[in-house]
């Protein structure tokens, strides 16, 4: 039996937060070091190679935002793991592909699959945002994940949908701004040294503006490719194809955004080498699929949104994946469908939806965190 995502509350300053957050979530917390810890044994990493990697991002961390240190000291406290840890499920795309590399070990992509979804209100059916992904990681993060409700005790309260022990994955804020994020891959990652990819989209979910939303994704330095999609529930959405030092924007075609894991902006594309055909080929008609499927009504919902995620075309290999033995030894599936509008403070989740296509709600912003 599919167990929807524990939602858990947290409020206050940082510390205090993280101290509530790893109390409430100990158990998946736990669960989510495990998984990668093993991974990155199976790689060939020892404790110290391992030490040296977190340590590594430790600073650049504290140089972005200090108080995500702070937090991660207090999720540590909570769970009664170590800090290290914590860094670990925090810096996780960029650590396993750091150990991969530094170990020569067999290529295997550490990034999210994923398919995202933006539907301007101008073509929503009751008139809202509608702001939506598939992610496809490791099946057994569906065993990992939770929804975080998040009262700070000073700028926006928001709401995330990620891995327990992260600060953030795919969310929206009570100001109106929603995020979700798409693995891509260039031959400029890991160049260089940037902030691990989970802390932008948290740094997302703390701007009261817009601006200073897509300021965040597009100014701030990282490690690895990315696409980041930010919307806003007045009518703005934005797919920004993030190279480590580069970054280029795709706006809506016919009040819609669908992105997958290729490139797609044509200045990117003659900038830098599309990889995707070597990790995500079926990246280029899952796109398509979702693309094509919302295309056919004048005026979308929220259910003709499910229906496009649920795509089953190119099974296993689909838009909507069940849990299969991937070519690179660990089981992979669509671990969640995420429904957000933003507007009304609505999110739905679906976990492994491919054999349990049953949506939960999660009080939000409107909700539930103003009634508290």
């Amino acid at each position: 039996m599919t167990v929807p995502f524990p939602l858990v509350s947290i409020s206050g300053a940082a510390l205090e937060r993280g101290r509530q957050y790893g109390q409430q979530a100990a158990e998946r917390v736990r669960r989510s070091v495990a998984l990668y810890s093993n991974r990155l044994g199976k790689i060939g990493m020892s404790e110290q190679d391992l030490a040296d990697l977190v340590g590594s991002y430790v600073p650049v961390i504290e140089a972005f935002d200090p108080a995500f240190i702070d937090e991660m000291k207090g999720i540590a406290e909570g769970t009664g793991l170590s800090f290290e840890q914590i860094v670990l499920i925090n810096s996780r795309t960029e650590i396993l592909a750091k150990a991969r590399r530094r170990q020569a070990a067999q290529a295997e992509h550490s990034g999210d699959g994923c398919t995202g979804v933006v539907v301007l209100p101008e073509r929503s059916a009751t008139g809202e945002l509608i702001h939506a992904q598939n992610w496809d990681w490791m099946a057994e993060c569906a065993d990992t994940a939770i929804v975080l409700r998040v009262q700070p005790d000073k700028g926006p309260s928001y709401q995330t949908f990620t891995e327990a022990g992260g600060l953030a994955r795919s969310g929206m804020n009570d100001r109106g701004i929603a995020i979700t994020a798409n693995y891509l891959e260039s031959d400029r990652d890991f160049s260089q040294d940037g902030v691990p990819l989970s802390l932008i989209r948290r740094m997302v979910l703390q701007q009261e503006h817009m601006s200073m939303a897509m300021r965040a994704v597009a100014k701030t330095r990282k490690s690895a490719s990315n696409n980041i999609i930010v919307s806003h529930k007045d009518g703005f959405g934005v797919s920004f194809e993030c190279a480590p030092d580069e970054t280029f924007n795709i706006y809506p075609e016919n009040d819609l955004i669908v992105h997958a894991n290729h490139w797609q902006n044509p200045t990117a594309l003659v900038k830098l080498r599309e990889q995707a055909h070597a990790s995500w080929s079926d990246s280029f008609y899952r796109d398509w699929r979702v693309r094509r499927e919302l295309e056919k009504s004048q005026k979308i919902g929220v259910a003709e949104v499910k229906k496009a995620l649920a795509d089953k075309f190119g099974y296993p290999y689909s838009v909507c994946r069940p849990p299969h033995l991937s070519s690179r030894g660990h089981v992979s599936a669509t671990v969640a469908t995420i429904v957000m509008r933003p507007g009304s403070g609505e999110m739905e989740l679906a976990v492994l939806p491919a054999e349990n296509p049953e949506f939960t709600s999660y009080p939000t912003h409107k909700a539930g965190m103003a009634a508290e």
